[in-house]
This record gives C-alpha cells, sequence and structure tokens, in this order.
C-alpha cells in the first residue's frame, strides 16, 4: 500500500487507574500495634545504596497476573475482562510499607512473593527499578505509571512510612481537608482526569468523612504500531461471540506484511505477536473455535513465557494477512471483594493492621477498586525494523496465511525490557463497552 493511505494517529490509548481508591478509614487503635516496615526500610535503603541489584520482582507480578485473571474469568466467563496487574501490584506494595505484622505478610504473599527468596527490602527496590525503567522515555510509545497519595491534613503519619513511600515509589502527595467531601472529590477527579489525559473522568462520586488516606495508583499507555493497519481497507464485518450470538464490528485489515505468527501444535490456539514503536509488544490469543476454556485450562506464566521465546525466532516471522476488530472496551473491578479470595484476607477487616501508618488512629482500608479502558484502532506510523533471534520448537507453514480475529481472544501488553505483564485481558464481544 503506499505511504500516503496511512495516517499518523496513534493506535492504542491505555489509560488505567487504581483506585485502590484504597480509602482507608479510622477506629480506635488497638494495643500492641506493629509499627511495621517504614521506618527500617528507608534506613536500610540509604545504607545500601540505590538498587544495586535490581531484584527482579516481574515473575511474581506476572504470577499475580494469572491468579488475578483466573478468578474474574471463573466468576465471569462469558464476558470481557481487561486490566492491569502491575498496577494493582505496585499500588499494594506501597501499600504494604504501611502494613505491620501479618496484614503485611498476607499483602506480599497475596501479591505473590516468597518472602524466603525475596526480603521486603528487595520487593520494594525491585518496584523502584521498575517504575524507573518504564519511566523512561521511548520513541513512538509512552508509558506513564504513577502513584498518588491524599492524606487528610489532620492525620499524623510516622515518618518512616513518609520516607519509605517516597524513596520507593516517588508519589505524588496531597493534603486536602477530607472533611470537605466536595472540594476532595473534585481535587481526585481533576488530578485523575490530567494523569489519564481526559480518559477517566468522574471517578469519585462521594466520599465519606471518616476516609483519611486515599491511595491512588493510575497507567497511561500510548503507542504506536510499527505496521499500522489502513483504515482505506476496514469494513463491517462479523464477530461470533457464541454459538448463537453475532455482531457486527469494524473489522480492520492488514495484509502481505510480515507478522510474528505461530499455530500452536500443543495448545488449540494461534498466537500473533504485533510490535509498538519502542519497548513494548502486544501477543493476541485466538483460541481455535470451541477451545477458549482449554487455553484457558494452561494458561499460566511459563506458557506466555514459551510464547514469548518462540516469537522471538525467525522461523516464525512470516507474511499473515491479519483480520482484526477496531474495538473499545473497559473493566472496573471492586478489589474489596476480589483480593480476599487471593490471600488478603484481613485487609478489608477490622483485623487489618495500618500501624506503620500512624500511631494516631486506626486504619483500615474501606473500598479499593481498579478501572481500566481499552481503545485500539488502525493506524500508526509505518517502520520496518525486525527483530530476531534463533530458538525453535514449533512448526508451522510457510505459504501466506489469513488470520481472522472474528472469535474470542485473549491479549497482554508487554514490556520486554523489564518482562512485566502491563495490561491483560479477554475480548469476549467487542461492542460490550
Amino acid at each position: 500500500m503506499p505511504s500516503q493511505n496511512l495516517s499518523m494517529h496513534c493506535i492504542h490509548h491505555l489509560p488505567l487507574l487504581l483506585a485502590g481508591l484504597l480509602a482507608l478509614s479510622h477506629g480506635q487503635l488497638p494495643s500492641g500495634d506493629n509499627k511495621g516496615y517504614g521506618n527500617s526500610s528507608h534506613q536500610h535503603g540509604q545504607e545500601s545504596g540505590e538498587d544495586p541489584s535490581s531484584p527482579q520482582v516481574a515473575p511474581s507480578n506476572t504470577n499475580f497476573a494469572f491468579r488475578f485473571y483466573h478468578l474474574l474469568t471463573s466468576e465471569n466467563p462469558r464476558k470481557n475482562i481487561f486490566f492491569s496487574p502491575l498496577s494493582i501490584s505496585t499500588a499494594y506494595a506501597m501499600l504494604s510499607l504501611g502494613a505491620g505484622g501479618h496484614s503485611q505478610t498476607q499483602i506480599l504473599n497475596g501479591l505473590g512473593f516468597n518472602l524466603t527468596e525475596l526480603s521486603i527490602l528487595d520487593i520494594h527496590r525491585g518496584f523502584q527499578h521498575l517504575l524507573r525503567v518504564l519511566s523512561l522515555q521511548d520513541h513512538g510509545l509512552e508509558v506513564h505509571l504513577g502513584n498518588t497519595l491524599l492524606l487528610s491534613d489532620d492525620l499524623e503519619l510516622l515518618p518512616g512510612f513518609l520516607n519509605s513511600t517516597m524513596t520507593f515509589y516517588d508519589p505524588k502527595l496531597f493534603r486536602p481537608d477530607f472533611s470537605d467531601t466536595v472540594g476532595t472529590t473534585k481535587l481526585i477527579n481533576d488530578h485523575v482526569k490530567k494523569e489519564t489525559r481526559g480518559k477517566i473522568t468522574d471517578l469519585v462520586s462521594e466520599l465519606t468523612p471518616d476516609v483519611k488516606m486515599i491511595v491512588v495508583n493510575y497507567i497511561y499507555f500510548k503507542g504506536l504500531w510499527k505496521k499500522p493497519f489502513h483504515l482505506s481497507r476496514t469494513t463491517a464485518g462479523d464477530f461470533y461471540v457464541d454459538e448463537s450470538t453475532t455482531v457486527k464490528v469494524p473489522m480492520m485489515v492488514q495484509s502481505f506484511q510480515h507478522q510474528w505468527y505461530l499455530q500452536d501444535r500443543h495448545v488449540p490456539c494461534s498466537v500473533l505477536r504485533l510490535d509498538y514503536q519502542g519497548d513494548a509488544v502486544a501477543f493476541f490469543i485466538l483460541p481455535d473455535r470451541g477451545k477458549m476454556a482449554q487455553v484457558e485450562e494452561v494458561l499460566t506464566p511459563q506458557m506466555l513465557a514459551r510464547w514469548n521465546h518462540l516469537l522471538q525466532n525467525k522461523y516464525f516471522y512470516r507474511s499473515v494477512e491479519i483480520h482484526f476488530p477496531r474495538f473499545s472496551i473497559s473493566g472496573s473491578y471492586a478489589l474489596d471483594q476480589i483480593l480476599p479470595k487471593l490471600g488478603f484476607q484481613d485487609l478489608f477487616s477490622q483485623q487489618a493492621n495500618f500501624s506503620g501508618i500512624t500511631t494516631q488512629r486506626k486504619l483500615q482500608v474501606s473500598k479499593s477498586f481498579h478501572k481500566a479502558t481499552l481503545d485500539v484502532n488502525e493506524v500508526g506510523t509505518e517502520a520496518t525494523a525486525v527483530t530476531s533471534s534463533f530458538l525453535t520448537f514449533l512448526s508451522a507453514p510457510r505459504s501466506h496465511l489469513v488470520v481472522r480475529f472474528n472469535r474470542p481472544f485473549l491479549l497482554t501488553i508487554f514490556s520486554p525490557s523489564t518482562q512485566s505483564v502491563l495490561f491483560w485481558g479477554k475480548v469476549v464481544d467487542p461492542t460490550a463497552p
């Protein structure tokens, strides 16, 4: 296709907010409280320098991503799913700095960390390193992962918690008057709208005066395909939601382009890798007809790693005609209802211990939710870079293939430099909001 047929707009817009709206409310302070990790973490961080070993937190984060996904899909097998496991993990790891005793252990174990293999200090150093790498600007790619703390102006924090939080997670800090619920609500919504480039608005509808602390984590991703789809070729097409439901979608087409693609001989699916400009790739996993459940049964971090390695093999860089829906989906999840099923039993109860944050009041998490949105469309800037290496396990015919994403599929947005899953999702019905 001639280059003038290509628009130069971005193809992917992924703003996300974990509101943990981790809104913490207060009660009576129990006796014998644990001061938590706050003071010691900052002290040790200063003594041992800045991230000398770059501890690897990505494997645990990926493990958490799959556990979270399997729980969601088991409860809602016929619904779209979309979330950022990294955003959830980062927010709760930051919150764990203020947790003490069993509450801290529950948070970190719930996130997938084995505390006999990785120290608490190394976990926070690992997140510090990961956030630093993701914040580096890359041509054609914008990844903005940030944290925000909103603390009541009458809440006296322990210095160790604030110092450690600033050291490892570098959040923006606000000190609003929480008794002014209207003003605080506007402050949060305006801040979130700005940080997500206007994609998430009116996040908070009402606050109660007993809320004393809010933890917010957001991620904004904007990328350009290395090889865009052509606007002129997008036409209405059928998407088969299930055996009895068919919907019409704008179906994008990309012809006669080499892409990373394999047909798995051991799992009933095909896997397509599409590269962004910069340090990010997308994997689209298309189960064979009627085989979504079988694919989900073997969906593990090891399987994703296997596909990732295979799709660096030049054998799988081949001519593929792709038919792919243009769509927007979103996911909203009440984490205070979901996370207890993943090991966070005490966090949302009066048993929670956040004595590392303040000795002034007993805090507990009253609400926590996560919201993510995904927009996929055709275009980006042309590029000719090719990635290849030399792994080979599967075989596939080398003839020109036509791949139609016209039935439910899985997707992940992946950062190769950090080996991190930024987003994970399942598209069951691309016309559903």
